[in-house]
């Protein structure tokens, strides 16, 4: 076996047949945290962005943090509510591209699909920014080289659902499962602790002050706290794979992914409270930079909000923050599965409808869409790598394109209803369907006003980056789909066309050396019949062309020889003008150019060999009515490969 293939075996494991394909199918209890993990993972620095925000007005308008946090919590459960809605109405996958595509037109699908492949890849980039940001609270020399660390974990990720989707889901459902226990205890540790005891838990940075950078007051104020709620509403991420992986889910699908969404919105958003309510309760102080906090010290980087809740809540006992802070830093990475998911299926769709490469549509040795996860990965480093993995940074662009699609759907989804009551045959269903309307028509509000406040409030400190990628996304993807849109017309055969033969064939077979590559070329030239058939050789050295000349003549090859003058000692030009020139005397026969090649055994070998070829034929190519065959001759340790 090559090197090349024992590595991806090793690294992917053995290639599994498409009868194997329902094997692959998730239970709820592996769905969960292979879809949800993005939504569940937010918990661990929404809470955090809402307080860093707030932090700009100084401590004391951390006294809107519940509020803010309350209406996360109510705009959560209305997209829940929303999407349960959606996996029942369209359980074939494709979530929002498919419900807008359905609904508002092709182009409105395409443009939704472009803000979900965007958040796809600022998924990926923030979790695993925000892992390594934790996972630097607690070991100061992950915090220093954060870059290495964020895009050596965006690889592992990778790896693993490139092994397929079920196997990675098992690997990841026990760090899923021990971050939301973990949490939990957390919390409930706190509720005893605080209610039945009467104890008071201080972070570290209770005594700390915080900086105000200005003074809020009336619409300053207001939009300060929109801001803080726009950046809370992280939280939502995540929510819309659920929608676009139903396929994935076992039968019955749509009651299965129902049933996780409603587990999804009851298990995160009991996280997000208990946490948001005991950073404000051990008065935790964060800020959007070191200096604006007096009493850090010096050297000390901030720690982020949870590790400091846990700190207080256990007393600074080493071993349950520990536990705390590497649950809450690998579920951040794995956060990023939810994109490794849902990107390539959609990518599979778009691909399927014409709109991206083909190449993403089809699936790779382990079932899983190996293109669209490798594509995933590559852009996820390179925005991690631009933005040095800063989660402040990353978190700007964040949030926008999945209230995009957020919208666009639940308008897509109220049409869909509309449609459905004007159908007299649905008539008994009436009921059931004007109540899942009232449901995606609040929804609809809901997340129009959420992405109007994400736009104000985001716009001008980076948000404008996703706004302006979003439509040249767009456009890209119309532009794939003209292309093949005309090749298909161009190649199409109709029924009611003749198919015209080529009134002759014309053979040409290029020759530098009367070898053994050259003799099979010959004959396989003679063996396909051609009209005429002749070798050419271009006179680049006098003396080796008449060597050669006097070598065909002794050989008796039965194939005349032409040779093309060079004065130029040029090989290709003089070629393509005799084609050229064969082509225009008889336009209506077909030329036919064979090409002798080697075939080698390493790679670095194709370098000393067939360059001539690859030049002359990537011209050919473009001349109409020629056809170029390559005749290989295998050398002895390409045959080794072979038999491997």
């Amino acid at each position: 076996m090559p090197t090349s293939d024992l590595l991806k075996r090793l690294f992917v494991g053995r290639a599994l047949s498409n009868e194997r394909l329902g094997e692959t199918m998730l239970p709820k209890r592996i769905a969960l945290p292979v879809f949800a993990s993005d939504a569940l993972s937010s918990n661990a620095y929404a809470t955090q962005e809402i307080l860093v925000v707030l932090s700009l007005g100084g401590f004391s308008m951390y006294q809107f943090g519940p509020w803010v946090a309350l209406a996360v919590i109510v705009v959560f459960f209305t997209v829940i509510a929303s999407y349960r809605q959606t996996v029942h109405a369209y359980p074939n996958g494709g979530g929002d591209y498919e419900v807008v595509s359905t609904n508002l037109g092709r182009n409105w699908g395409v443009f939704v699909a472009s803000s979900l492949l965007i958040d796809y890849v600022l998924t990926v980039a923030v979790s695993i920014s925000a892992a390594v940001a934790n996972l630097g609270s607690i070991i100061p020399f992950v915090e220093k080289h954060n870059v290495w660390f964020a895009v050596g974990l965006v690889v592992l990720v990778m790896i693993m659902n490139l092994r397929g989707v079920k196997e990675s889901g098992a690997f990841f459902a026990i760090p899923v499962y021990l971050f939301i226990g973990s949490v939990f205890a957390m919390i409930g540790w706190a509720f005893v602790e605080i209610l039945l005891f009467g104890q008071t838990l201080l972070a570290e940075s209770a005594g700390w002050e915080v900086v105000a950078e200005d003074a809020f007051a009336g619409l300053a104020l207001a939009l300060l706290v929109a801001r803080a709620f726009s950046s809370g509403t992280t939280a939502l991420t995540g929510i819309e794979a659920v929608a676009n992986g139903v396929p994935a889910f076992r039968e019955p699908k749509s009651r299965n992914a129902a049933t996780t969404l409603a587990l999804l919105g009851v298990i995160s958003m009991t996280m997000f409270a208990g946490i948001t309510w005991l950073a404000l309760t051990t008065q935790v102080k964060v800020a959007d930079s070191d200096e604006s906090l007096l009493g850090l010290p010096a050297g000390q980087a901030q720690k982020t909000v949870i590790v400091q809740v846990a700190d207080a809540v256990f007393h600074r006992s080493s071993l349950p923050v520990l536990v705390i802070a590497i649950a809450t830093a690998t579920i951040l990475a794995l956060a990023a599965n939810t994109a490794f998911t849902g990107f390539p299926v959609l990518g599979s769709v778009l691909a399927r409808d014409g709109y991206l490469p083909r190449q993403l549509h089809t699936r790779g040795d382990r079932l899983a869409y190996s293109n669209g996860i490798m594509v995933l990965a590559a852009m996820a480093v390179l925005l991690i790598v631009i933005f040095q993995a800063d989660v402040s940074s990353l978190i700007q662009l964040y949030i926008i394109g999945v209230f995009v699609s957020f919208t666009l759907s639940q308008i897509g989804m109220v049409r869909h209803w509309n449609r459905l009551l004007r159908d007299p045959a649905g008539a008994g269903d009436r009921g059931r369907m004007l109540r899942s309307r009232a449901i995606n028509s609040f929804g609809l509000v809901m997340t129009g006003t959420v992405l109007t406040i994400v736009l104000v409030t985001k716009f001008t400190k980076g948000a404008w980056i996703v706004v302006v990628l979003m439509p040249l996304l767009f456009l890209l993807m119309r532009a794939i789909h003209r292309h093949y849109d005309r090749v298909r017309t161009e190649v199409m055969t109709f029924g009611d066309a003749k198919v015209t033969l080529p009134a002759r064939v014309h053979v040409i077979v290029l020759v530098s050396k009367l070898h053994k590559p050259t003799i099979r070329a010959l004959s396989y030239a003679r063996a396909s019949r051609p009209t005429t058939l002749e070798a050419v050789t271009v006179d680049v050295d006098r003396d080796e062309t008449l060597a050669l000349q006097r070598e065909w003549q002794r050989q008796g090859v039965p194939v005349p020889l032409k040779v093309l003058a060079s004065p130029y000692r040029e090989i290709t030009r003089p070629v393509l003008d005799y084609v050229r020139m064969l082509r225009q005397e008889s336009p209506q026969d077909l030329v036919t150019i064979f090409i002798p090649e080697y075939v080698v055994g390493r790679w670095w070998e194709q370098v000393l060999h067939n360059q001539s070829a690859l030049r002359l034929k990537s011209r050919l190519l473009f001349m109409p009515g020629v056809m170029v065959t390559s005749v290989p001759w295998q050398l002895e340790d390409s045959r080794d490969n072979a038999r491997d």
